[in-house]
């Protein structure tokens, strides 16, 4: 047998060889897909497979606002209309002449929030700029509406505490300042545009220092709105981690950037014009 022969016979055999395999890999192939065909009947026959689900008390914080909404207030405040402080409008031939009209000189009802700090004194945590220039104050809380006084108020810090008869109240703890952090979930209640009793939700979004590097405050995005001002920020235990108290915003509208007086600030301020410490 020449070279020619026995090279021939070699690739003849190493070609039978060849289909051999690819025969059996077919029919590998070909049994493996039956079987997975067969098991794909079998579950549709089965029905649906099970989905992992997350328990739904896990999905809501209606736990949490339940807890803590019975101490947060509605505060309504009677002030002086600013076009008295123009000694010129208060001459009604002066009026006259300018077409002012004299509803103008009439008090007006502006509206914001709080929360129950002390229950047993009934004080009553809200921003300065809420109750500036009050003639009367009126907290709603519950379905009561009491007459509160007016303790004192920081401008400095736009904190200020009322004081409500301590009956059948709620109070809310102050958080650890180190305990808040970038991140952390928050839910905002409060009375915006004089809706009624609102909750809003977010994050910190960072913490800030004031430029004159005097003050802090925890920036959020949970939507803060007017008459939100007053209300506490409060974190998943149920703790007041500030006291909402402006908006940046390019108009009127909210754009997620809001800020909160810190926790730490309100106790130190509270109990300063209080003079007596806060419960812990």
């Amino acid at each position: 047998m020449n070279r020619g022969s026995a090279s021939s016979g070699r690739s003849r055999s190493f070609a039978l060889a060849l289909l051999a395999i690819c025969g059996l890999g077919g029919f590998a192939g070909g049994a493996a897909m039956t079987i997975l065909f067969e098991q794909w009947e079998a579950q549709a026959a089965a029905g649906p497979l099970p989905v992992s689900t997350v328990p739904l008390d896990q999905l809501t914080l209606a736990p949490l606002v339940r807890q803590v909404s019975p101490a947060v207030v509605n505060i309504a405040v009677l002030q002086a209309s600013p076009h008295l402080q123009n000694p010129l409008l208060r001459d009604p031939y002066y009026r006259l002449f300018m077409g002012v009209p004299d509803e103008a000189l009439a008090p007006r009802v502006s509206a914001g929030s709080g929360f129950v700090v002390d229950a047993a004194r009934g004080l009553v945590v809200t921003n300065h700029h809420v109750i500036a220039n009050a003639r009367a104050i009126a907290v709603g809380i519950g379905d009561r509406r009491v007459e509160a006084e007016l303790i004192g108020s920081d401008p400095r810090t736009d904190l200020a505490v009322l004081r409500i008869p301590a009956r059948d109240l709620r109070q809310l703890p102050l958080a650890e300042a180190r305990r808040t952090e970038v991140g952390d979930y928050v839910v905002a209640i409060g009375n915006p545009f004089q809706v009624g009793q609102t909750v809003t939700s977010g994050i910190v979004s960072a913490i800030r220092t004031s430029s004159d590097g005097r003050y802090r405050y925890v920036q959020t995005d949970a939507p803060i709105n007017p008459g939100n001002s007053g209300g506490p920020l409060i974190n998943m235990r149920g703790e007041v981690i500030g006291v909402n108290s402006a908006i940046i915003t390019p108009g009127d509208g909210n754009v997620g950037i809001g800020l909160a007086v810190p926790a730490d600030v309100t106790r130190t301020v509270v109990e300063q014009l209080t003079g007596t410490k806060l419960p812990t």
